[in-house]
Order: C-alpha cells, then sequence, then structure tokens
C-alpha cells in the first residue's frame, strides 16, 4: 500500500507521530508518551484526512495489526467497513463533537466474538482549531472479567448457537470443569438428557428474537459425571449476537421439594402410596371407568391382630410388621397395581384391568401368603392373618370416598366373620346392609363421652431459646375402656373422625380442661398455672358455625384467661376450608389465644397456605426431625422450616423430639422449643 504521508509540522505533530509538546512548558513529553502507552485503552491520533499520526502498542493488538509502521495509513484504507459506517461521526468530531459507537460483533483474535467501543474526539493544535480525532476503543467483555470472578453466580456467555464462550470462577467451581473444558463447548453437550430438548427450544427462542428473556431449570453434568440441578436465566442484549447467562445451583432445593413432593404421596414408614396418593390414583382409575368402561377393583386390607402385637411388642415391632407385610404384598402385585398404607394397620390395593371376579382370587392369594408367613420379635412369635374387602369399580363408580366406604364396609364385614376372611361388596348383599352403618368403635366412643371415660394427659414443650421462659404444655387425650386400660388416640381418633364424633370429643377436653384449669389455677402462681396449655381442635369443630360461641361460653363461665390458651390445629384440617379456618382464628386471636399450625410440612401445600392463616406458632412435622442429626437433608428442611417462621414472625417449634444430640442441633438452627421424649413423655394433667 503506498500511501503519501502528510506534514507533521502543519498538524501541529512532529515526524515521529506525536504531538508536538516542546514549545509547552508545562509537559512533560517523554511523561505524556508514557502515560498514552500506559493506558488501559486502545489510542490512535488521527488528523483531518483520516491518517494515522500515533497508535499506541494496545491498539495494534485489540486490532490484530502486525505492521506497527501505520503512521500516514488511511483509516478509511484500514477500516473500510467503518469508515463507511462512521463517515457522519468523523465529520460530527471534526466540527468539535465527541461521539461513542457499540460494534457488539467483533472477532477478536482468539476468534470469538467481543463488544467493542468506540469513541471519538477532536485534537486541538496550538492555535485551538480542530487538527483531527482521537479514537480509543476497549473490549467490553474484558472489562466484565473482574466482575464476572467477584460474583457468586454462575455467570456465562454464549454464543447464538449455544456454545459457551466466557465463564467465570463460579461457573468452574460449581461443575468442576476447567475453562478449556468448557470454552468452545456446546452447553447441550453437558445438560441432562431429558431437558436438553427444553433447553435447546429455550436458546432458539431467544436466538430468533422471539423473546429477550428465558428462565428455565435443567440438570447440568458435572466433571465427576454427577448432575446438578441449574436454575438459569439467559437474555440477548441489544445487538450483541451474545447470550448473557446466570445460572444458580438449586439441587439442594430441588431435593427438598422432591422429597416434600414424595412425602405428599407416600408412606414413609413403608415406602408406597399413602392415603392421598392412593385417593390420586383411585380417582384416576374411575374417571376411565366411567369413559371407557375399564374394569378395576379395590382391595381394602386390613391387618388382624395388629393391635395386639403392637401392645405386646411396642411401636417398634408394630413397624416392622407393617413393613414385612408390606414386603409381602409388593411381591405379588402386578407392576400396573397400586398398593398403599391407607390406615395405621390398613392397606388398599388397586388392581388395574381386573374384573371382581378375578380380584378375588388375587385376594385370597394374598390372604394366603400373609397367612402362611409369621412375625417374630425378640423372644416372640405371632402368626397374623388379614381381613380383605373388594369392591369393583366400573362406570357406574361414583367417587373415591364412596368406594373406599364400600370397600371399608366389606372388609369390616370380613373381619366380623373371623380372621383371614375375604368379603365382595354387591349392593343386593343383606349381610352388608346389615354392617354397613355398624362400628365397633363408634359405639365405644359415644359410651365413652356418656360415662365420662375419657382421661387428660399432657406433654411439655420447652423452650430452647434463652429469650423464652415460659414453658407450654400440650393437651392429650386417652380413653379409659372398660377393663380400666388406657387406649391410645391413635386407635379411636381416626374412627372418630370419619364418622364425624370428633367436635364432641372436642368440646368433652375443653370443658373438662377449663375446669381442671379453674379449680387449681385460680388465683394461683404455681409455675403450671403461668404456662400456656395447646388444645388440638379438629377440622369439623373449626367449620362449625356453633363452635366459636361454645368456646366463648365456656372462656366466661369458668373465667379463664384466653392469653393462657393455645389452640391447635392440623394442616389438613386447615386448608380443607381455609377461608373458614382463617376467619375461625382471627376471631379466636381477638379474645387473646394464640394457635399453632401443627404437622406443618406433611404436605405439598404447607408453603402455599402458610401466609393465608394468622398462626403464632409453627409445629415442625417429627418425620423432618427425628433423623436431623445424621440426615442433612432433614436437617436442612427444618432450618428451612424455621427460617420461614421466622421471617413471618411465627415461633417455631420441633415434635418427635427424642435426645440430647436432636436438641443440640434444634439449638444451633435456632428453633425456638422442643417437644418429644427427649424432653418429655406424655403424664396425666397435674397442677401439683
Amino acid at each position: 500500500m503506498s500511501i503519501q504521508k502528510p506534514s507533521w509540522e502543519s498538524s501541529g505533530l512532529n515526524n515521529s507521530g506525536y504531538l508536538d509538546i516542546n514549545s509547552n512548558p508545562y509537559i512533560n513529553r517523554e511523561i505524556l508518551k508514557l502515560f498514552i502507552e500506559q493506558v488501559p485503552i486502545a489510542l490512535a491520533i488521527l488528523d483531518r484526512q483520516m491518517r494515522y499520526l500515533f497508535t499506541n502498542k494496545q491498539w495494534l493488538e485489540i486490532h490484530q495489526l502486525t505492521d506497527s509502521n501505520i503512521i500516514g495509513f488511511s483509516h478509511y484504507k484500514l477500516f473500510p467497513e467503518h469508515s463507511r459506517n462512521l463517515s457522519k461521526i468523523y465529520q460530527q468530531c471534526l466540527l468539535g463533537s465527541t461521539k461513542t459507537y457499540q460494534e457488539n460483533s467483533y472477532c477478536n483474535q482468539n476468534n470469538t466474538n467481543s463488544s467493542l467501543k468506540w469513541q471519538f474526539s477532536p485534537w486541538y493544535d496550538e492555535n485551538q482549531n480542530i487538527g483531527g480525532i482521537i479514537i480509543h476503543t476497549f473490549n467490553q467483555e474484558k472489562t466484565l472479567e473482574p466482575f464476572f470472578d467477584l460474583s457468586v453466580d454462575m455467570l456465562s456467555i454464549l454464543a447464538l448457537d449455544g456454545y459457551f464462550k466466557q465463564i467465570n470462577a463460579a461457573f468452574k467451581q460449581t461443575i468442576g470443569y476447567s475453562e478449556t473444558e468448557l470454552i468452545g463447548q456446546p452447553i447441550l453437550s453437558f445438560i441432562h438428557p431429558d431437558e436438553q430438548n427444553s433447553t435447546l427450544e429455550a436458546i432458539e427462542r431467544l436466538s430468533r428474537g422471539v423473546v429477550t428473556k428465558v428462565q428455565f431449570e435443567n440438570r447440568c453434568r458435572c466433571q465427576n459425571n454427577s448432575y446438578k440441578w441449574l436454575q438459569w436465566t439467559i437474555t440477548i442484549v441489544g445487538e450483541a449476537k451474545l447470550l448473557y447467562a446466570v445460572a444458580r445451583d438449586i439441587t439442594q432445593s430441588r431435593q427438598i421439594a422432591d422429597r416434600l413432593s414424595w412425602q405428599a404421596q407416600h408412606d414413609v414408614l413403608t415406602g408406597i402410596y399413602n392415603r392421598n396418593g392412593f385417593e390420586q390414583q383411585v380417582t384416576e382409575a374411575i374417571a376411565l371407568a366411567q369413559e371407557h368402561s375399564y374394569q378395576y377393583a379395590l382391595c381394602y386390607l386390613d391387618i388382624d391382630r395388629f393391635k395386639v402385637i403392637n401392645d405386646i411388642c411396642g411401636h417398634l415391632a408394630g413397624d416392622e410388621l407393617l413393613r414385612q407385610i408390606t414386603n409381602i404384598l409388593k411381591q405379588r402385585v402386578r407392576s400396573s397395581d397400586i398398593l398403599a398404607r391407607i390406615g395405621s394397620d390398613e392397606f388398599g390395593l388397586l388392581l388395574k384391568q381386573c374384573p371382581l371376579e378375578e380380584a378375588e382370587k388375587i385376594a385370597y392369594t394374598l390372604s394366603n401368603l400373609i397367612q402362611e408367613s409369621r412375625f417374630t420379635w425378640q423372644d416372640k412369635s405371632f402368626s397374623i392373618g388379614v381381613s380383605i374387602g373388594v369392591v369393583a369399580i366400573d362406570e357406574n363408580s361414583s367417587n373415591f370416598s364412596n368406594i373406599l366406604n364400600a370397600a371399608d364396609t366389606a372388609c369390616y364385614t370380613a373381619k366380623q366373620k373371623g380372621s383371614s376372611r375375604i368379603q365382595l361388596y354387591r349392593l343386593d348383599d343383606q349381610e352388608l346392609v346389615k354392617y354397613r352403618g355398624e362400628r365397633h368403635w363408634i359405639s365405644r366412643i359415644n359410651l365413652a363421652l356418656e360415662e365420662n371415660r375419657f382421661r387428660l394427659y399432657c406433654q411439655k414443650i420447652s423452650p430452647l431459646q434463652d429469650k423464652f421462659g415460659i414453658e407450654h404444655y400440650e393437651i392429650l387425650l386417652r380413653l379409659l375402656d372398660k377393663q380400666g386400660n388406657l387406649v391410645s388416640p391413635i386407635h379411636f381418633i381416626p374412627v372418630a373422625e370419619r364418622y364425624n364424633l370428633m367436635p364432641a370429643i372436642d368440646r368433652w377436653v375443653i370443658k373438662n380442661f377449663f375446669a381442671t384449669y379453674q379449680k387449681y389455677c385460680h388465683n394461683q402462681s404455681h409455675s403450671k398455672c403461668q404456662a400456656i396449655y395447646t388444645i388440638n381442635l379438629s377440622g369439623a369443630s373449626i367449620n362449625s358455625d356453633l363452635f366459636f360461641y361454645f368456646l366463648k361460653e365456656q372462656f366466661a363461665q369458668y373465667k379463664i384467661t384466653p392469653e393462657k390458651i393455645c389452640f391447635e390445629i392440623t394442616e389438613t384440617a386447615a386448608i380443607a376450608n381455609l377461608t373458614t379456618a382463617a376467619q375461625f382464628i382471627r376471631e379466636l386471636k381477638e379474645l387473646g389465644c394464640s394457635f399453632a399450625l401443627d404437622d406443618f410440612g406433611s404436605g405439598m401445600s404447607s408453603l402455599a397456605y402458610l401466609k393465608n392463616l394468622p398462626v403464632d406458632y409453627l409445629k415442625i412435622d417429627g418425620n423432618f426431625v427425628k433423623n436431623i442429626v445424621n440426615d442433612p437433608i432433614d436437617r436442612a428442611t427444618v432450618e428451612c422450616f424455621n427460617r420461614i417462621g421466622h421471617v413471618m414472625n411465627i415461633q417455631t417449634i420441633a415434635e418427635f423430639v427424642e435426645n440430647d444430640d436432636i436438641i443440640l442441633q434444634l439449638k444451633e438452627l435456632g428453633v425456638d422449643y422442643a417437644q418429644g421424649y427427649g424432653i418429655s413423655k406424655p403424664c396425666p394433667l397435674d397442677f401439683d
């Protein structure tokens, strides 16, 4: 290229390409030269004809110019495309304006796209005439690098085709790959196959300009071949033709959510479906039967002599028996069938595409398998059996409740005939009609109410933090049978709930506790009289219009200070009729009572409904607490629930606290109160 070089004298610069500053006594020429060479930007000085008078080394590097002797060459010839696009900017600068230009797609020396910013300014000679233009450029992508590595989030820049171009330190640290292993590689090669299509679709929507931002979650393969769940936010900025991505590791929260979701549908003890999960499966089967005339069958299984084994050997033995029976049943049911634990010692089995006659044969097979096995616990051995009720699901079936009640009735009838019996449910079966309205526990509960054979117990709830000095006690209930034996509520409360006997039991508890409290604590300063007492309420009671007025009458009659009473409701009871429950809580809080939400976290709906219930205490489900020492997921779950409670100004109570190690963990997490055998076992209510 042959270009006539300009006359430096007329430009105000000498023949070395530098501004002639020798005549200026206030500027040291060497200092100025050193300054220009060291500035972290690419700099060039041009005359009015856009010929180079001076460039620094950064200019040569950023524009990949190997020939350093470009002095005198035309900027138009070196950058013809720029010159056509920027001719107006050049002319405006020569008239005295300062302009900037963003070049968003620039191929750097690594053959990757960068974002380059140009700034154009006029320079003046000794006569204050514009002698030319000063241009400086800098790579914005490089400028962002310090911020990339300072961020705790995973930051990356991708090309429109989804190939990595830049990543920060957090990205490398999270998934374990080095920069050389990631740069230039497609993002899809690191994504789990199940999420590759959705990830590709999101990137293509950005690339086609359908949207400017996408958010999604996927699993990313780490260097050790494990996968981590990442939450991505990717955006395309202006005309950059680059994708800017922020990713966060949500593996732990996904594990917690998956676990909560699983627990909402499954029984923790046996690992099979619980009642909620079973109801969903049966409801779907009813819909298919009604639409396509499919034939299904539902079996209701009640373990014979379970209570005897549980009472003689204890709850650990009862739990082990349930696990063994689950394994026996799982060995013979088809993979398409649904097995569930739907009660303390009751199982449900949904047989798909199975006529009633075939279901009866399967029921006999299962009954024989259980009969042939024996349960051994320590030095004791027991024969076991199962009573089974079987009901057909066809196009005439209505809903889950009716189907389950029919199967329950058939099972109850089978049990009345003796151990290990099978009973089919048929509408024209007079024996079933006779037994359908009969339940052994119904008469026992009603008789216990009439004869005043319920007993009040209590269990201490201790503060874990120094700022809480007031003790709490939960009021518990036992039934005294005809032989003088105490019966645990696990045996009669489910029946009472099923047959709407809970309002009567709730009233008995409140009336008798208030009378006892008033008798022993009137004008007394005993520590137990200063405590707060928690009373459980059923869903049927809080949804009753008359129950609130009953409570007001009891407070007035026994002159009980409402601030001493805390009512406890389960999550299930609260969400059954959320609006009514919230109103009920607010009305009692206006009287001065407090409220606790029990078994928090047992269902996926917990977090969604909590903000709608004005409760004072959050009782964290004991299934998360009891393994907190050895299970990091349970510990993280408890920590999460505790933090949520505190954010909402709700005090937290951990259940199933069985030893000092659990207490220590709870104190470290900041949980407010603890309840369980590690604190105090239930004992008869006594104010002495």
